[in-house]
């Protein structure tokens, strides 16, 4: 099993409507072989001692793959092309983190 943590930093004002679009294809990105999670987070105040900073522009992916080779398909996919298009101009950057278990 595969995990990737996609952190989306959004231009300033855009983080709601981002959410929507993705939301609208998390059912195509679930329907795909071997996807086993998909979800959007953002950060909450937890109010630990440790918590890194909020961040009110940034999205989190949290991702769950059977196999790396249903993580390349699912990249490939036509909706999302489609869903990355929708969402260019919201997107200022992206940090993925493909992991593994331990």
């Amino acid at each position: 099993m595969i995990t990737v943590l996609a952190t989306i930093t959004l231009n300033e004002g855009f983080r709601e409507p981002f959410i929507a679009a993705f939301n609208a294809n998390v059912p195509n990105v679930l329907a795909e072989d071997g996807c086993i999670q998909y979800e959007p987070v953002v950060d909450t105040d937890a109010k630990l001692d440790a918590q890194l900073p909020l961040r009110e522009n940034v999205v989190v992916v949290v991702e769950k793959w059977a196999s790396l080779e249903a993580l390349y398909a699912h990249l490939k996919a036509p909706h999302m092309a489609t869903y990355r298009e929708q969402v260019t101009g919201m997107v200022s950057g992206v940090d993925l983190q493909v992991l593994q278990p331990a």
